[in-house]
C-alpha cells in the first residue's frame, strides 16, 4: 500500500478527489446557469406583412362599362416565396428569415389589386376567374421584381415591377390586346427595416395601378 501511495496514484479519500468534486460542482452550476439564461432569453420576433390598398368607393365603378376578369397573377422566382428578399449586390440577393408575407405573394396581392382595379373607374366590375359574372376583358399580371434594394446606403429602395396585358374577351378567352406594358417603380426607403420595405411596396403598387388605369383610358379612346 505504501508503494502504491508513493507512486502518486490518486486516493479516493484524499485531496485530489475533493478538488475534482469541487471542480465538477462548479462546472455543473455554470452549466445550469447558462441553460437557465438560454431558456429565459426572449426569442427573436418574426414579423409578418401584407399588401394593402385604399378602399375603393362604390361610386367609382363605371355603369355599362367592361367587366374585367383577372385571368392570371403570378410572381416570378426567386420572389415568389414568403420571405422578404433583399438585393445586396449586382448578382446577389438574400432572404430575411425574420420578415415574411402572411402568405405567398401571388395570393396576398390578389385582393389589393382587385380593389385598385375597382377603384380606378375604368370598369363596371372586377372579378376573379371562376366568378359567375362573365368578363368581356381579361388582365394578366406577371410580377418580375419584388425586393428591397440595399446596395447603396443613400438610395435604399423598394422595387416592384410587373408585365401587364389586358385583352378583349369572348367566351372567357383572351382576344385582341388592348394594353401591353411593363411597369416598374423604385420607392426610396428611410431604412432597411421590413416595415419600411412593405410601405414602399404598397406605395409602388398604388402608383403602378394608377398608371395602368390612365393607360387603359388612353387606349380606349384611341
Amino acid at each position: 500500500m505504501n508503494n502504491f501511495k508513493n507512486n502518486g496514484a490518486p486516493s479516493f479519500s484524499g485531496t485530489p478527489c475533493r478538488w475534482m468534486s469541487r471542480g465538477f460542482g462548479a462546472l455543473l452550476l455554470f452549466s445550469l446557469s447558462a441553460l437557465s439564461g438560454c431558456l429565459s432569453r426572449q426569442p427573436i420576433n418574426e414579423q409578418t406583412f401584407a399588401f394593402s390598398a385604399p378602399a375603393s368607393p362604390a361610386t367609382t365603378e363605371t355603369p355599362g362599362g367592361r367587366v374585367l376578369g383577372i385571368r392570371s397573377l403570378q410572381v416570378a422566382p426567386p420572389f415568389d416565396g414568403q420571405s422578404f428578399v433583399y438585393r445586396t449586390g449586382e448578382f446577389s440577393y438574400r432572404r430575411d428569415p425574420y420578415a415574411e408575407f402572411l402568405g405567398l405573394p401571388a395570393e396576398i396581392l390578389a385582393d389589393p389589386i382587385t380593389e385598385l382595379l375597382r377603384g380606378d373607374g375604368c370598369f363596371s366590375a372586377v372579378v376573379k376567374m371562376g366568378s359567375a359574372a362573365r368578363p368581356d376583358a381579361l388582365i394578366e399580371i406577371n410580377v418580375d421584381e419584388l425586393y428591397g434594394d440595399i446596395r447603396t446606403p443613400d438610395k435604399l429602395s423598394a422595387v416592384l415591377a410587373m408585365q401587364v396585358v389586358i385583352t378583349d374577351a369572348k367566351n372567357g378567352l383572351p382576344g385582341k390586346v388592348i394594353l401591353r406594358k411593363y411597369y416598374s417603380r423604385r420607392i426610396l426607403m428611410k431604412s432597411t427595416a421590413p416595415a419600411a420595405l412593405m410601405a414602399g411596396w404598397n406605395e409602388a403598387l398604388v402608383e403602378i395601378f394608377a398608371e395602368i388605369a390612365s393607360d387603359f383610358q388612353h387606349r380606349k379612346i384611341q
